[in-house]
């Protein structure tokens, strides 16, 4: 009886650390796209500059 609740509690915490991760990994997901969406903007804002001389 012991070991199922052990197994229980082992299985739970091994759930929220999955969890967990996958909440940054999204969190990083929105940062890179953010950057990236930045970077795109400052191009275009370069190649705007370029062609007006």
């Amino acid at each position: 009886m012991a070991l199922r609740n052990m197994s229980k509690i082992v299985l739970c915490c091994f759930g929220l650390a999955l969890l967990t991760s996958c909440g940054n990994t999204i969190r990083g997901v929105g940062r890179d796209t953010a950057n990236a969406v930045n970077a795109t903007q400052d191009a275009g804002r370069s190649v705007e500059k370029a062609a007006k001389y």
